[in-house]
């Protein structure tokens, strides 16, 4: 396994690490407010789970940034890339496959 873990110091991205540590599987933690995600990585990531999954509609970037208008289009994947505060964390990829938010249960049938 490939386990990078995108996110930020929130609980459930806590809960994520501590998941993977508990079981002695050796991840990659990326701060995503601070590094954000390549275009590759958003890409691979959109296509395993969604754009609509990745988006964060609670957070405050949502609204300061309109993007309930913008939909889920081209232009909403632009401003999602540009603004990782607009992103539900974690994000757990492990190769193609990705999980966005605590999901142990698929976590477990990863080999």
């Amino acid at each position: 396994m490939n386990i990078q873990i995108y996110g930020a110091k929130g609980f459930d991205t806590q809960k994520a690490e501590r998941y993977f540590k508990e079981r002695k599987i050796s991840y990659q933690y990326i701060d995503l407010y601070k590094y954000g995600m390549s275009k590759g990585e958003f890409e691979s990531v959109k296509a395993a789970v969604g754009i609509s999954n990745l988006i964060n509609t609670k957070s405050k970037e949502y609204e300061k940034l309109n993007m309930r208008n913008l939909g889920v289009g081209k232009a909403a994947q632009e401003v999602l890339l540009k603004n990782p505060k607009l992103f539900n964390t974690p994000i757990v990829r492990n190769g193609k496959q990705a999980t966005v938010g605590y999901r142990p249960d698929v976590w477990s049938e990863w080999d």
